[in-house]
This record gives C-alpha cells, structure tokens and sequence, in this order.
C-alpha cells in the first residue's frame, strides 16, 4: 500500500521504515551499485532494495523488490541474510524538514547469471558493477552501502 504525501511525511516523521536491501555480488566477486536519483542519499551510489509495504510479507517483498530493482524476481531461497542495520538520513523523500530512520534488513544475493534487463526508473539513474576495495574508498559510495562490506569482505566473496 502506497501512502499520500501527508500521510506517508507523518509516517516517516514518528516511525522507522522496513526495508530490504540487497547486497548483490557477481561471478567475479563485483557488487552492484545504483545510482540513486531520490532523497535520502540522492547521487549516491547504493546498493539496490526498498520498502517492505503494509501487509506484505518479507517473502513477498523480497520477491517484488528483485523484480523492481535488478529486472528479475528471486526468491530468498537464493539469498542470505546479511542481517539488520539502522539507516539514518537528515532528509526525507520529498524534502529536508523531516529526519528519516530505516532499519534495513541486508541479503546477500550471489548471482550466477548476468542481469540483462536493469530498470532505469525513478530510482536509478544508472548501474555499476564496483570491485569491493574500490567501492569502501569511493567518496560517492553512501556509507549505508559501504557498511555491508565492511568487515565481512571474506563472506561475500
């Protein structure tokens, strides 16, 4: 269920979000990168992911997210969970008057076949595929994304 503007600002106003974010690592041990065109971490490079919506299962989600994000759905049966982390943004979706709190739930997703069809939407201006110790150094990585490499570089290869 998607919210109004006034009804969703009062939401992120009193309350963290739910999200997935996916931490998805190619053949040659590379992550994939979005670059982000919305609040919060706008021209950031981020890992894919999004919101968990009201009454939609973290299996339903994850499968939607995948879809939406990387152009092909997977299910969590080819993920693990990296596990919980606290986002925290001065800004908000639709402007700077409001703080805004994830609590991002982390998976792993190991591919073994090539993403052909990544969605340029609203969400993306671009993708990358990032070596892991250039993306920890790179000032345009957001450190949310940078996060899940650090200290755990030996599990994702």
């Amino acid at each position: 269920m998607f919210l109004d503007q006034d009804t969703f600002t009062t939401v992120i106003a009193s309350t963290p979000l739910v999200s997935i974010d996916l931490v998805v690592i190619n053949t040659k041990g590379k992550a994939l990168l979005g670059r982000r065109l919305n609040r919060p971490a706008k021209d950031y490079w981020f890992v894919p992911g999004g919101r968990i919506l009201k009454n939609e299962t973290i299996v339903d989600a994850f499968k939607r997210l995948t879809q939406d994000e990387l152009g092909q759905a997977f299910t969590m049966e080819h993920a693990s969970l990296l596990g919980p982390f606290d986002h925290f943004y001065d800004d908000y979706v639709f402007g700077d008057e409001v703080t805004t709190h994830y609590v991002a739930i982390a998976f792993i997703l190991k591919l073994e076949c090539e993403l052909e069809n990544l969605p340029l939407d609203e969400q993306h201006g671009g993708y990358r595929w990032f070596d892991i110790p250039q993306l920890m150094t790179n000032d345009k990585v957001h450190k949310h994304s940078k996060w899940y490499f650090d200290n755990h570089t030996t599990d994702l290869l």
